[in-house]
């Protein structure tokens, strides 16, 4: 069992709430495609776990370099990667960590580390610490909303919010120890009605971790390595399945090969003729 807020929550709830954004609607509904040609500029802006720390071996272990490296792997040209992760960070001077947080908070600083660079990908990473300060869910929501905003109307790119990880010392750090799984919750159902609201991309951060302990590492907080790669893989999962751009050089790799004038022929026969939809 698991203490979580007021009550304990059983090792089957667990496992329901991680995976309740895995199971399949009902109704078949194709992905939107918000960008049909290859990114350029990536601006990630987070906390300690987009900045990285003494818990991985090597920056290159972020989830967020993981995520480029994978993004490099299928376009012609490698993205520009701007990681704008500060260790500590709170969203705004209103959450309650804020005093003893890392400085400048999110709010103070997207338009200089975000909206300066002019980025086509951007990923809105926040809500951990300001979860564990216990920062009331309308404030937090609020300064979200400012910063999608302001940067959708600046430069529009194509952005991404990702849930609040999974964790377990959530006692471990005062001040910032007054988080909780259900309060994570609340968090992560706030983030994907942004993601809805504002035509954001979601990415599941906490649904990708499952609950599994043996991704946290010692200090309780953050992703240890093998936790970095199922981040990095959900991310760019997400962003696969709606950016259309990220299989332009691919598809134009494949086009001429024996493999695709055989099954394109053969295709055309059975009256099955292959039609690029996208």
């Amino acid at each position: 069992m698991v203490v979580a807020g007021s009550r304990l929550w059983s090792a089957q709830e667990m496992k329901k709430e991680a995976g309740a954004a895995l199971k399949p609607g009902r109704v078949f509904i194709k992905p939107k495609d918000y960008r049909k040609e290859p990114f350029q500029r990536l601006v990630i802006l987070g906390e300690s776990t987009v900045e990285g720390g003494p818990w991985l071996h090597a920056k290159e272990e972020r989830y967020a370099d993981v995520l480029v490296r994978l993004i490099n792997a299928v376009q012609e040209k490698p993205i520009e990667y701007i990681n704008k992760g500060i260790s500590n960070n709170a969203i705004s001077p209103r959450s309650p960590g804020y005093g003893q947080s890392a400085k400048p908070s999110a709010i103070e600083r997207y338009k200089t580390d975000v909206i300066a660079y002019d980025p086509d990908l951007f990923i809105l990473a926040y809500g951990l610490n300001d979860m564990r300060a216990a920062m009331p869910l309308k404030d937090f929501r609020e300064d979200m909303v400012t910063i999608i905003r302001e940067v959708k109307k600046a430069c529009n790119p194509v952005t991404v919010l990702t849930t609040v990880y999974y964790m377990t010392g959530y006692g471990s750090w005062p001040p910032i120890n007054k988080g909780s799984i259900e309060l994570t919750l609340k968090y992560n159902e706030c983030i994907r009605g942004l993601a809805a609201e504002f035509d954001c991309i979601l990415a599941d951060a906490w649904s990708s971790e499952g609950g599994a302990d043996w991704l946290i590492n010692y200090d309780g907080v953050h992703a240890n390595k093998v936790g970095n790669l199922v981040l990095g893989h959900r991310v760019f999962e997400a962003i696969a399945q709606h950016c259309s751009g990220l299989t332009n050089y691919v598809y134009e790799q494949e086009r001429s090969t024996e493999w695709t004038r055989m099954v394109t022929q053969k295709r055309a026969e059975a009256g099955d003729p292959f039609k690029k939809t996208w």
